[in-house]
């Protein structure tokens, strides 16, 4: 029995019983004592799975990131003709329509318990202080992620036994967890040295996320009515004074955030995941090139699935001389025409012909968009979107981009709200308006929470945060292009029903 095949057999035990319900099939004849294991399993490895697993939980465009993009005002998965049907997953999810058996529900929720089980094994095969810190870190992340969109997480100690069900964490006690967790293990945290080096855990990772957590606990608390603490709005506002102690800066070229050669240009990013050949396409679930991939039509360099795409109405709330906007890129734009940001209109091969789509028609992006496109629209209908510049030296898999997680523009933005929250908003205006004059955007002259959720959005489209601002702002169930007033149930995703049979201490959310 090879290690990769205990590793993969103990993770199959714990999923199948009781943690989540795994997909994973491996032979499980073979008896491993805990000698043995100790003799064959060395924390490094199961560190390095740990890190890993990260992909197919947030990298994979179908996992975190669509539920907390596709659900939202700034990404729609549109069926085309017979295309991107999917048996209306996507559809459902813009519309707020999902149900416990929905295919990404459960998927997702497995793919951070599997995350979450990844990093405490490496607690059972004597890891040192730093590989003990990150991966409590990586726990913590996956569990902030599972109570972020369904309110509650499975939660096993090292050493617990898989026979039995995990213990289950409400919002309040699962909060409070991370946040000792984190607090605990920042001292063995390492520095993050060099941007080329923001692949591993470290301290401002932590810091980062603890900001998330202080800035969100009065909306995981209470989903429809959410309250700010002044003592937690404080505590966002120390950790983004620390993060900038650190030297990170605003990156003067937006995309650079997200280019093939991000671990080397940026000096904005805090956590990622590291890719690049022999790396990115070993994982689990597909990785960066899908946020490329999924909404670039197939005449296009590179040649994409023709799926997802923006709405008009968010598009709309960029001003034309904002950066962020997109345009062009080099290493891009020259090689095949591609434009970074957001495409609309005809689009151009390098040398400036009009690409054409497959009926040799005329490739023009529209604002026009449906849920089920027909006709001209299968191909045309919506304007992509492309934050990662694609790795053009790549054959896609094994793209080099390093996948952004934490980036200091959003905390900049958290420090801003929790001003604005704690009735500063001079202050908020003062550091909005400095990260808008950095992306070439007008100053502001007055700062409220709805121009505070905008630009929010304008900063961090297509990252994976827009559901949760949505929601801690108040916006969730509203209406919205394409799809109508939401029940309140769906402030969280259903425990998927194949995990309520397995673990007896989930509780259905409310509604389902």
């Amino acid at each position: 029995m090879t290690t990769q095949h205990i590793l993969k057999t103990a993770m199959v035990i714990a999923c199948s019983l009781g943690f989540t319900a795994c997909s994973l099939k491996e032979d499980l004849g073979s008896n491993l004592n805990k000698s043995q294991a100790d003799s064959l399993i060395k924390a490094p490895q199961l560190l390095g799975t740990a890190y890993d697993n990260l992909q197919n939980a947030y990298q994979d465009f179908s996992q975190t990131w669509g539920m907390s993009e596709i659900s939202t005002d700034e990404a729609l998965g549109p069926t085309r003709g017979g295309d991107w049907d999917d048996n209306g997953v996507w559809r459902a999810l813009h519309q707020h329509q999902w149900t416990p058996d929905h295919a990404h529900v459960q998927n997702t929720f497995n793919a951070l318990l599997l995350e979450q089980f990844s990093a405490t094994n490496v607690l059972n095969f004597r890891p040192t202080p730093r590989q003990e810190a990150e991966a409590r870190f990586l726990r913590a992340f996956s569990m902030f992620s599972v109570i972020d969109l369904y309110g509650q997480v499975p939660f096993r100690s090292p050493g617990d036994n898989l026979l039995e069900a995990p213990k289950v964490y409400k919002a309040a006690e699962g909060i409070d967890f991370i946040i000792s967790e984190l607090n605990a293990i920042m001292a063995n945290l390492p520095d993050r040295a060099t941007a080329g080096q923001a692949y591993v855990a470290n301290k401002d990772a932590a810091r980062f996320l603890l900001m998330k957590i202080y800035l969100n606990k009065g909306a995981f608390l209470n989903r429809a009515a959410p309250t700010f603490d002044a003592a937690d709005m404080q505590k966002v506002i120390s950790l983004a004074d620390e993060l900038k102690a650190s030297g990170y800066i605003i990156q003067p070229n937006y995309f650079d955030n997200f280019a093939k050669d991000n671990d080397v240009k940026s000096q904005e990013n805090i956590f990622t995941q590291q890719n690049g050949p022999g790396i990115s396409n070993i994982r689990n679930g597909n990785n960066v090139y899908c946020r490329w991939m999924c909404t670039l039509h197939y005449s296009q360099n590179p040649s994409g699935w023709n799926g997802f795409t923006t709405l008009s109405d968010f598009y709309d709330t960029f001003e034309a001389v904002d950066t962020r906007k997109g345009g062009s890129y080099p290493g891009v734009t020259n090689v095949s025409g591609l434009k970074v940001g957001f495409l609309i209109g005809q689009q151009y091969d390098q040398n400036g012909n009009k690409i054409l789509d497959r009926s040799k028609r005329p490739l023009i992006f529209t604002r026009e968009v449906e849920l089920r496109a027909t006709g001209d629209q299968v191909e045309m209908a919506g304007i992509r979107v492309v934050k990662y510049p694609p790795d053009m030296g790549s054959n896609g898999s094994e793209a080099s981009n390093d996948f952004v997680f934490f980036r200091y523009a959003d905390a900049v933005l958290m420090k801003a709200e929790a001003l604005l929250r704690s009735n500063n908003a001079a202050a908020a205006l003062l550091l909005v308006n400095d990260l808008r004059v950095k992306r070439g955007a007008t100053p502001l002259t007055t700062l409220d929470l709805n121009q505070m959720l905008a630009e929010r959005g304008r900063e961090l489209y297509w990252e994976g945060w827009r559901r949760q601002d949505l929601i801690r702002f108040g916006k969730f169930l509203n209406a919205w292009q394409l799809k109508p007033a939401s029940d309140p149930k769906y402030l969280l995703f259903p425990i998927p029903t194949s995990d309520l049979a397995v673990n007896k201490n989930l509780v259905q959310n409310p509604g389902y």
